[in-house]
């Protein structure tokens, strides 16, 4: 048998060039699906992470809307019922939305309806419930209930402008 030089014989030398085992394809998949897996459980966000997720917007915005009522010289509100929020400046005779203003815009609960709790409550249960904030940079402290299924998420505010996701 005449065969080129560099030409395999060897039965060895024919699986090496035949392709992959199945082990190889398995371990493969194995890998493949628990990727796949952890992906999707990231993705998808458990309703309890959600509230967190809102609470800790919440907070930061709260923060926010305290410094611009201090900047504005000039009150600033949180208003707020179970499916929406928004955040209003005091004109001279009326509520109004902060203009041009992106970071403060009217925003939707991602889980709505979602119950409110504002403790202490000046107003009972009102609805909406606001959340005033003055000029000064100091003010009552406040602790604001979030609830959305078996799920509840508090920002507590201490007055003086920290905000805390409890």
């Amino acid at each position: 048998m005449n065969r080129p030089p560099g030409t395999a014989t060897s039965a060895a030398a024919r699986r090496d060039t035949a392709g992959f085992t199945l082990v190889e394809i398995m371990v493969v998949m194995v890998i493949i699906g628990i990727t796949v897996g952890m992906v999707s459980l990231n993705v998808i966000p458990s309703p309890r992470q959600d509230l967190q997720d809102e609470a800790r917007r919440l907070s930061l915005l709260l923060q926010l809307a305290r410094d611009e009522a201090i900047v504005r010289n000039r009150p600033v509100t949180f208003e707020a019922n179970g499916e929406r929020y928004r955040f209003l400046v005091r004109n001279e005779t009326r509520w109004e939305p902060l203009p041009g203003d992106d970071m403060l815009r009217e925003r939707p609960f991602r889980n709505a309806p979602v119950s409110l709790l504002l403790e202490p409550s000046s107003a009972g249960t009102a609805n909406p419930l606001r959340i005033t904030f003055g000029r000064e940079p100091v003010d009552k402290p406040f602790l604001l209930t979030l609830a959305s299924g078996n799920y509840h998420v508090a920002v507590r505010a201490d007055g003086v402008g920290h905000f805390t996701v409890e």
